[in-house]
Formats: C-alpha cells, sequence, structure tokens
C-alpha cells in the first residue's frame, strides 16, 4: 500500500499479526471557536473478568447483585466515582456522627464562623466526611469573610455533582458529592479568578488530610500507567485517545525539548526539539499499551518525517516517547512487526526515545475538536472495537 493512498484506506485488521489499518479522514474545517467545555468523567462497563487493583488502592464499588450491570466511571483524576447505591450509603452514613449525618444526609447547614476546617491553613486535601473522595484542594481555598470554608474549584469537576436548590424561597446551586451523594454546601457565583465561583462548604462534610499523610484506600485513586505519542498536531491525538476503552485522560502537551516552559510559538520554531505531544493516562485493567500503540500507528502516517498531513515541521514528527523500560520494549517489538509486515512502501519514521518532561500545552489547545466541533486528518483507530461490541460512536 503506498502511504500516500493511506488516508483513503478502509479500516481492517489482521488479527494474526495484530496490525491495524486506518480510515478515511473528514476535510478539516477551520471555523473558529472559544469556550471551553469541562472535560468528563470515563465510564467504564464492568464485568467478571476485570483484574482487581492492588489491595492498597482498591477503590469501592457500587453494590449490584450483578457485577456486569455495574458501569463503573472514573474521573479525570483516576479515582472511581461510580454512584454507590442506597445500601452502601446507609452503611456508611451509620457511622457518622449526630451533626455530620445531619448536614451530609438531611442537607443540614453548620453555624457560620463555628466550623472546624474554616481557618484551617495547612497544605492537603478536604475528603468526602462519607466516601473518602477528594473534594477540594487547599490550593484553591481562600477567605471568603462569609463564615464557611470557600473554594474556587473542585479537586476535580467530576467529584462535584451540582443541583437546583429551590428551598427558602430562592434558587440556588447545591453541591453534592458526585460518589455517595453526601450534602457539601452551595456554590455562587461571587468568586476570586480564575473561575469566578465560590464553593461554600460545611465543614462537617469534609474531611482534611495534610500533604504527606498515609490515606485510606477509599481515598486513593486507581492504578494508573502513562504513554506518550507524538503524531502530528495533538489535536486529533487526543479527541481519539480519549475515546480509547480504559484511556482515562489525555493531555496535549510538548516533549523532548530543552527549553522550560514552552509555549505554542517558542515549540512551533525549527531546532527547538519539541514535538506536539499527547500525554495518555489509562488504566492497565481495562487497556493495554500494546493496545494504545496499535491505536496510535492507526491514527497517523508514521512513514512522513517532520510533517503529518498539511502540517510540516520536526514538530509534527511521529514519535514514541516511552516512560518505561518495558514501554521501549513493546513499542520497538510492533514497530518490527509492522516493517515485516510490508503494510508501507516506504521506511517508517517514528522515533523511539526515553521521555523527557511533558510540558502541558496552553489551555486553549485542550480539547480542542471537542469543544470547537473541528475535523482533523486524524483516523478513528476504536472503528474496529466498536464494530465487534456494536457500540456507536
Amino acid at each position: 500500500m503506498n502511504a500516500t493512498t493511506i488516508a483513503g484506506a478502509v479500516v481492517a485488521g489482521i488479527v494474526g499479526a495484530g496490525v491495524l489499518f486506518w480510515a478515511t479522514a473528514p476535510t478539516p474545517d477551520l471555523s473558529d471557536a472559544s469556550t471551553i467545555v469541562p472535560r468528563q468523567a470515563v465510564a467504564f462497563e464492568a464485568d467478571d473478568s476485570e483484574m482487581e487493583p492492588a489491595a492498597a488502592v482498591q477503590p469501592e464499588k457500587t453494590e449490584h447483585s450483578s457485577m456486569s450491570d455495574t458501569v463503573r466511571q472514573i474521573s479525570r483524576s483516576a479515582y472511581d466515582i461510580t454512584p454507590y447505591s442506597p445500601e452502601k450509603v446507609e452503611e456508611l452514613a451509620s457511622k457518622l456522627d449526630e451533626e455530620t449525618y445531619r448536614i451530609t444526609q438531611k442537607a443540614g447547614t453548620e453555624p457560620a464562623f463555628c466550623g472546624t476546617l474554616l481557618d484551617n491553613h495547612k497544605d492537603g486535601v478536604y475528603y468526602c466526611a462519607v466516601c473518602g473522595l477528594p473534594l477540594f484542594s487547599s490550593t484553591n481555598k481562600f477567605t471568603s469573610g462569609t463564615g464557611w470554608p470557600s473554594f474556587y474549584q473542585p479537586y476535580d469537576e467530576d467529584h462535584v455533582k451540582r443541583i437546583v436548590d429551590r428551598s427558602l424561597g430562592m434558587v440556588r446551586t447545591e453541591i453534592e458529592c458526585a460518589r455517595c451523594g453526601a450534602h457539601l454546601g452551595h456554590v455562587f457565583e461571587d468568586g476570586p479568578k480564575p473561575t469566578g465561583e465560590r464553593y461554600c462548604l460545611n465543614s462537617a462534610s469534609l474531611v482534611f488530610h495534610e500533604n504527606g499523610e498515609k490515606l485510606p484506600p477509599e481515598s486513593q485513586p486507581i492504578k494508573t500507567e502513562t504513554a506518550y505519542f507524538a503524531g502530528g498536531c495533538f489535536w486529533g491525538m487526543e479527541h481519539y485517545f480519549q475515546k480509547g476503552p480504559g484511556v482515562i485522560d489525555v493531555v496535549s502537551g510538548y516533549m523532548q525539548g530543552d527549553t522550560p516552559n514552552p509555549t505554542y510559538k517558542n515549540a512551533s520554531r525549527d531546532g527547538s526539539g519539541f514535538a506536539e505531544t499527547v500525554k495518555v493516562v489509562y488504566d492497565p485493567a481495562k487497556i493495554s499499551y500494546q493496545r494504545l500503540l496499535e491505536a496510535f500507528f492507526v491514527m497517523h502516517d508514521p512513514t512522513q518525517l517532520n510533517r503529518q498531513g498539511p502540517d510540516w515541521g520536526e514538530q509534527y514528527r511521529s514519535g514514541i516517547w516511552f516512560a518505561t523500560p518495558e514501554q521501549e520494549k513493546q513499542a520497538r517489538a510492533y514497530m518490527s512487526k509492522l516493517t515485516k509486515t510490508g503494510i508501507f512502501d516506504k521506511p517508517i519514521v517514528t522515533q523511539i526515545e526515553k521521555a523527557k518532561k511533558f510540558w502541558a500545552a496552553e489551555d486553549y489547545h485542550q480539547d480542542y475538536i471537542a469543544r470547537t466541533g473541528r475535523a482533523c486528518h486524524v483516523r478513528d483507530p476504536w472503528v474496529m472495537d466498536k464494530a465487534h461490541s456494536g457500540a456507536k460512536d
């Protein structure tokens, strides 16, 4: 297959060799947009064959009669936020003291200036008093003068649920723990920059753990691994990697250069050493590094040197930046397999190097395709998976 005609090829799989081809990419639409949409939690269908994380980081799960009926939800910060069953919440609530129960289970409010965490200025994280999910960080805490602990943003947007509250003859926005439904307080639009919001919390709804403290299992993230790929413009790579089953988070950024805090402008200069790269955080219990490699080589043309599609320059080069010796081993083995299959009539020019420091790109680059609706030349690598499972995009 000639590399110049790859973009028009139909997705197919060579089962025996474990090699995938790619699909036609739509024509890019260069319209403009500016709003940023929040990232969403990832939902995984659980099954009886799911590999369990180590005991030290074992997350809670909803208590259904059959694991096949459970939809496991993982936040972008790698916490299991699958909603607890009423029975599980009742069990946890039965262990609370009277005041904490009143506030978290009956939507109560503690008196102003009386909460134990109002004047806490230590560095650490505030966790749900009922289920232990991290909710707010000390780095986002500020003194509002209202008499309740105040924060301008959550630890993770996926961890806090917003509900319309019409009590007291007014309309307010109540906030609850996304995992156990515990009442936390309310959020108001009178906070400081950058969000302009004030999350007003009851101290009784929270448990504080100072940085460095040993955390209980329910307050720890699931076991994750990280991979780094460069395949041309990071907008498309980020977009399609995010669709991978078992992928928790994908961030666009710059790697392999030596200048600290690079910007899009200086990372795009020839000789900078940087390549547009995506950082892929994934659940190894759900998707393997091998499967990510397969997806990577489906998404782009690895025979194009210092370019990809309409984008030219060494920042658009093809590369795999390995984080562990095992990743290097798998990457080299898979690239060798691709070469032996004879799929390409040109040499694969993908670089395989030890990962240097990853620098996240500017906010306007994150989730770019999702929030702008633009198309991209990058190809969907999960088509075969969807066809096999009957899932729709």
